[in-house]
């Protein structure tokens, strides 16, 4: 099984929520609520989508457990995410009647839906299918195909706002791109998902979800993601935001994308070979280049002089943060405990990642109250809490063992 047909639908994920979550909702809520709150209601969808994401892996990673396949919920969670993107579009564009902002809160919640029933059962298939000797080239598979998607979502919102299209013609795109790359995955995958299943008839018996962090590897490496992870979601949702205020950029949406395509650029090329040399020296050295590199540059963002040095901070960054993505997924495969539960424990692993994006609440709130003190304090204090979640990511991975294998049979 090929490590790039494996990755195809977390490229196409990739796609999608850089330019949902960068760059259509940040304009689209500016268009519905108006400069005063624009940060507080980016936080409160970025809170609903981290409530979606928090209930819905564990629970339909553990029905896949059961019922020992993963591409059925693949397929069924796409097919709603792509009707949530319709919705959006669709308030967004006043069609029919649906303009609003509650309706586009409907299709956000629908996309959020489909997309985390389709990730639990995905994220099984790396422990279920790959040796523990090569997860680091399949994870870093995964991370280059990640900052790709990332890269090609950068660019087709660059162009289609370069091209002054309706947000409409982005809906779309971004529905085409999850959708072609998931059909990549699901005829990759097929005879590997249907030969392999996972049932406890056929492990060691399932283990409570709560024993999972009396188990010493998984509890550090969850631990340590989520740090990863809030500190990603303190600034995420707002660069646009910060090209804007204190970059002084004409045109926040496209600077903001130059930014992030630098990013991204440079993720590409430590991605490439961050995998592969955790294969060799371990998962936690890459680690502690990567975040120390994404903590410091954190910092140095708030006293850019202007938007080529904070581009050239967005390489740096990018750096870092393409490493952190090569490891990811080997360093959660290999904490995983038992066979039997794959699915369900690579959901919780997942939330993980996705339940910091509760920080954009609170974080858009203080991004508001900073700013309305003192010019661009909102910027410093969400910036400065970045930087010390890195840090201590950075930390606290030393508690994490090496290369830890499950307890249940290994695939050949």
């Amino acid at each position: 099984m090929s490590p790039w047909a494996l990755s195809a639908f977390w490229f196409g994920t990739a796609f999608h929520w850089l330019v949902i979550l960068l760059s259509l909702v940040p304009a689209n809520v500016l268009h519905f609520v108006g400069e005063a709150h624009k940060g507080t209601y980016v936080g409160l969808l970025t809170l609903i989508g981290a409530a979606m994401a928090l209930i819905i892996p564990p629970i339909v990673g553990a029905q896949s457990d059961r019922r020992g396949r993963r591409l059925p919920y693949l397929r069924l969670g796409v097919g709603v995410n792509v009707v949530g993107l319709a919705v959006m579009a669709g308030a967004v564009s006043g069609l029919s009647g649906m303009g609003g902002f509650w309706v586009y809160v409907l299709g956000f919640l629908l996309v959020q839906f489909g997309n985390n029933y389709a990730t639990a059962p995905y994220s099984a298939l790396i422990p279920q299918l790959v040796p523990v000797r090569e997860r680091g080239r399949y994870s870093g598979a995964m991370g280059m195909l990640q900052a790709a998607g990332q890269l090609l979502g950068a660019v087709g919102a660059l162009v289609v706002s370069l091209l002054k299209l309706p947000d409409a013609a982005l809906f779309a795109l971004v529905g085409v791109m999850l959708l072609l790359p998931a059909l990549v995955t699901v005829r990759g995958v097929g005879d590997a998902d249907r030969a392999a299943p996972v049932t406890p008839a056929s492990a060691e018996p399932e283990q409570p979800w709560t024993a999972l962090f009396a188990y010493r590897p998984f509890l550090w490496v969850f631990v340590t993601r989520a740090l990863f992870a809030l500190g990603q979601y303190s600034v995420q949702p707002f660069l646009q935001f910060y090209n804007r205020d204190v970059l002084k950029q004409a045109s926040p949406v496209t600077s903001n994308l130059y930014m992030l395509a630098a990013i991204i650029v440079a993720s590409i090329l430590s991605a490439l070979v961050g995998g592969r040399i955790s294969d060799r020296v371990g998962r936690k050295p890459v680690i502690y280049v990567a975040g120390t590199t994404m903590a410091v540059t954190a910092l140095l963002f708030l006293v850019a002089p202007g938007f080529g040095a904070a581009l050239g901070l967005a390489v740096v960054f990018g750096l870092g943060y393409g490493a952190f993505t090569s490891v990811d997924w080997a360093l959660g495969s290999d904490a995983m405990p038992s066979r039997a539960s794959y699915a369900r424990d690579m959901g919780i692993w997942h939330v993980a990642f996705v339940a910091p994006q509760f920080i954009g609440g609170p974080q858009g709130a203080l991004l508001d109250w900073g700013n309305a003190q003192t010019p661009n304090l909102g910027y410093t204090l969400v910036f400065g809490i970045a930087a010390v979640f890195f840090a201590l990511g950075v930390v606290l991975v030393r508690n994490v063992p090496e290369r830890v294998a499950p307890t249940g049979p290994q695939p050949a």
